[in-house]
């Protein structure tokens, strides 16, 4: 089973590091990772996928409580959030297809962004299930690349961590 997990952290040199040292030596597995500077310069959100059963989880957010440079960890098991992933899908396309992928783009409000002699780049963003969807569809034109920023999230509402 999938976790979302955000740790809110110092914006220094070296904390992400620390974290990715924290669960090499553990043994959690980092799924997806994404990492930016929050509305605060001084604050970074780091947005981590992990696996595993919810003994796991709590270990990982005990663990990561520890951490000096850990601000604040949020679990958002239970938590309604708002999530999205994107991906760059470089696509074979020759020009007797080129119609048919368009029409899949369309369907999944994808965008084309690049296109050369025999290729498209196709920008998607959505859930993980839109982004492999799209990708399981494309497959049968020959997917030549695929790049995914992995998982960010953030509490429906006014709430925030």
């Amino acid at each position: 089973m999938q976790h979302t997990i955000t740790a809110l952290v110092e914006n220094k040199p070296g904390v992400l590091a620390r974290v990715a040292g924290l669960f090499a030596r553990r043994g959690f597995n980092i799924e997806s990772l994404a990492v930016s500077i929050t509305e605060d310069p001084s604050v970074s959100r780091m947005t981590i996928v992990v696996g595993g059963d919810d003994a796991v989880l709590e270990q990982i957010t005990k663990q990561l409580n520890k951490l000096i440079d850990v601000i604040k960890v949020v679990d958002y098991k239970g938590i309604p959030i708002v999530e999205r992933e994107l991906a760059l899908i470089k696509v074979n396309a020759d020009a007797g297809v080129r119609s048919e992928i368009m029409q899949i783009v369309d369907i999944f409000r994808a965008k084309i962004i690049d296109v050369s002699e025999k290729t498209f780049t196709v920008e998607v963003t959505g859930s993980v299930d839109k982004i492999n969807a799209i990708e399981k569809l494309l497959e049968s034109y020959g997917i030549k690349e695929v790049v995914r920023t992995g998982r960010i999230a953030m509490m429906r509402g006014a709430k925030t961590p």
